[in-house]
């Protein structure tokens, strides 16, 4: 079972990580930082995992429902999903080095430009859960308290 609420404190935390890294990786002498390598990290495992979780066990629901609006919301987010899975892997193969748990940053300009995309787009994202999904994941359902 997975509730709303496990889906809006997974929502609170991906923020918190991505407010705090904002101000860490705008000062370019905090990019090395192992304390900042293991937030960045952490927060790319969260985003993973809460992309993961809602791909496998929310989309059907809508998808099933006979509703177009929520057959066409359902696949807007799978696609979403996909971008969002796209950027962050193109995100990590130039400025990560996973094995040694640390940033890659050469170009700091570029880095804080590609930085604040990715975790604008990841914000926008949330908001359109919370927005958008969950309503219709309660509508479908009828259920104000399981998500799925």
């Amino acid at each position: 079972m997975l509730t709303f609420a496990e889906l809006n404190a997974q929502n609170h935390r991906i923020t918190e990580l991505t407010n705090v890294l904002s101000k860490l990786l705008s000062d370019r002498s905090l990019c090395d930082s192992s304390i900042t390598c293991d937030l960045f990290y952490q927060y790319v495992e969260e985003v993973k995992k809460h992309l993961e979780i809602t791909d496998r066990k929310l989309y059907t629901q809508l998808l099933t429902s006979g509703d177009n609006r929520m057959t066409t919301v359902a696949s807007r987010f799978m696609g979403g999903s996909k971008e969002i899975k796209r950027i962050f892997n193109a995100f990590i193969r130039k400025w990560c080095d996973p094995r040694h748990h640390a940033l890659k940053v050469a170009d700091f300009e570029e880095f804080s430009r590609a930085t604040d995309e990715m975790f604008g787009m990841v914000l926008d994202r949330i908001q359109d859960e919370v927005e958008h999904l969950y309503p219709l994941l309660r509508e479908v359902r009828g259920d104000n308290l399981r998500a799925a």
